[in-house]
């Protein structure tokens, strides 16, 4: 018997695929996404780059669809940055989508404020990959369930924001710096400086001055 493929039906072509440029600055990394992604309906890789700088050359030459970006990419761009520069540059036409093993509470705040339409971390099924990327270049929010939970969870309980003396004290703090030399430096009396860091502790959620320092690193507060 001969076997026939389905064909659209009279007057209707098949959407046109998503065109996507891939941003990972390992290769084999990167090796696997393609394979993976030429196995998929309807998503055409049409470029590749290891670096912020290159994925933003990219976006600019092809004007893909969707920019598939790690976070992390080793060199003076990361991924949020070169987000950024990707969607001003496009005007909004090329939507990016992150994809990264990070998913810490200031790197999903990075990104978005960015203006990545997704967040998606690397654990994903394969189908979820898929189906965020076409949600992607539609122009809808696509985001790993873990990180959505971690998006309601912060926008019920918004943490309160630091002062710029609790910033100052924070930063001598991750310095290693005693609380006599932090007053020393800030011109501050010692009581004074125990006072804010009761209130940075508190803010940050934390009881020790190495998790004040943790927090402050994960969530970008140092300069």
């Amino acid at each position: 018997m001969t076997r026939t493929e389905p064909t659209e039906p009279a007057g209707r072509t098949a959407p046109a695929p998503v065109r996507l440029v891939l941003c990972d600055d390992h290769a084999v990394v990167r090796a696997g996404l393609r394979a993976l992604l030429g196995s998929a309906p309807g998503i055409d890789v049409v470029g590749e780059a290891d670096s912020g700088a290159e994925a933003v050359a990219l976006a600019a030459k092809l004007v893909p669809d969707v920019v598939l970006m790690d976070l992390q990419l080793g060199d003076a761009m990361d991924g949020v940055e070169a987000t950024r520069r990707i969607t001003a540059g496009s005007g909004g036409a090329v939507h990016v989508l992150v994809l990264t093993t990070y998913d810490t509470d200031a790197d999903i705040t990075r990104a978005i404020e960015a203006g990545a339409t997704g967040y998606l971390l690397k654990a994903e099924r394969p189908d979820e990959l898929f189906t965020a990327i076409h949600s992607a270049a539609a122009g809808r929010t696509a985001l790993s369930a873990p990180v959505a939970q971690r998006v309601m969870t912060r926008m019920r309980s918004p943490r309160p924001g630091l002062t710029d003396r609790e910033r100052d004290i924070l930063g001598q703090l991750a310095r290693g710096l005693t609380n006599r030399d932090i007053a020393k430096a800030l011109f501050l009396s010692e009581a004074t400086v125990k006072t804010h860091l009761g209130r940075i502790y508190d803010k940050l959620g934390v009881d020790t001055r190495a998790g004040a320092v943790a927090v402050a690193k994960e969530e970008r507060l140092l300069p």
